[in-house]
C-alpha cells in the first residue's frame, strides 16, 4: 500500500461516511490474514467485496496461481478509478455488492471458491445482510470459504446479531483473535460449508430442506 492509496481512502471516507465504515484502510496483517483462506498457489476464483484503495487485492493476488480468477467489486467511483490507475491487473468492475448474483451472472462466474469482504456488514440492514450472505452462500463451492472484517467500532449487538445471520447460512463460523494493531483493531469471521446452493432456476435452498 502505497501513501496515495492511504490518502485516497481517508479523503472518501471524509466525503462518504455513508459508504465507509472506517477513514482507515486495512493493516498489511489483517489483509495478510484474510488472504490466507486461499490456497497458496491455488486455480481458485475468488470474489473480493469492498475493494477500497487495494489492500486486500494485492495480498489476494500474491496467493493465487495460474488459471485464478479474481474478480473484485467497488462502489465508489473515485475508488474504482484510483484501483484503475494503480492496479491495470485487477479484474474490477463497479457496481454494489448487494447485487452479488447479478455482478456474478454477468461476469460469467457460476461456483466461486472463495468470497473475500470488507464491507462494513454490521451497518446493513437485517433484511439486506441476510439476503446478500444467503446469496454468497449460494454461489459458493461445498468446500468454499467466505471471509469478512468486523471492527471494534461495530456495536456489540450489531456483531451478535451478524454473527447469528452468518450461522444461518454457514455450518462453521470462526472467529479469529483481534489484530490490534489495525486501525482500528479488528478481527474475521471466517465461514465454511454453505447450507443454501442455487437450483437450476437460479433460487437459493437450504441445503437440508
Amino acid at each position: 500500500m502505497t501513501r496515495a492509496d492511504h490518502l485516497t481512502f481517508l479523503r472518501r471516507a471524509i466525503r462518504r461516511p455513508d459508504l465507509l465504515a472506517t477513514p482507515f484502510v486495512t493493516g498489511p496483517r489483517l489483509a495478510r490474514d484474510i488472504a490466507q483462506v486461499i490456497p497458496q498457489g491455488s486455480s481458485s476464483t475468488v470474489v473480493e467485496l469492498g475493494a477500497g484503495t487495494g489492500a486486500m487485492s494485492d495480498p489476494i493476488r500474491a496467493r493465487l496461481g495460474p488459471g485464478s480468477r479474481h474478480l473484485a467489486v467497488e462502489l465508489d467511483p473515485d475508488l474504482v478509478a484510483h484501483l484503475r490507475r494503480t492496479r491495470p491487473w485487477l479484474e474490477l468492475v463497479r457496481g454494489d455488492a448487494r447485487e452479488f448474483t447479478r455482478l456474478l451472472d454477468e461476469a460469467g462466474i457460476g461456483t466461486v471458491d472463495v468470497v473475500i469482504s470488507s464491507l462494513p456488514w454490521a451497518l446493513f440492514p437485517a433484511v439486506q445482510r441476510r439476503a446478500l450472505l444467503r446469496d454468497i452462500a449460494a454461489r459458493l463451492a461445498p468446500d468454499g470459504a467466505f471471509s469478512m472484517i468486523t471492527t471494534w467500532m461495530a456495536l456489540p449487538s450489531r456483531v451478535g446479531d451478524l454473527r447469528g445471520a452468518l450461522g444461518e447460512v454457514f455450518d462453521e463460523v470462526v472467529e479469529t483473535a483481534t489484530v490490534w494493531l489495525n486501525p482500528p483493531p479488528a478481527r474475521l469471521f471466517v465461514c465454511r460449508r454453505p447450507l443454501v446452493r442455487t437450483d437450476g432456476a437460479g433460487t437459493s435452498n437450504n441445503l437440508d430442506e
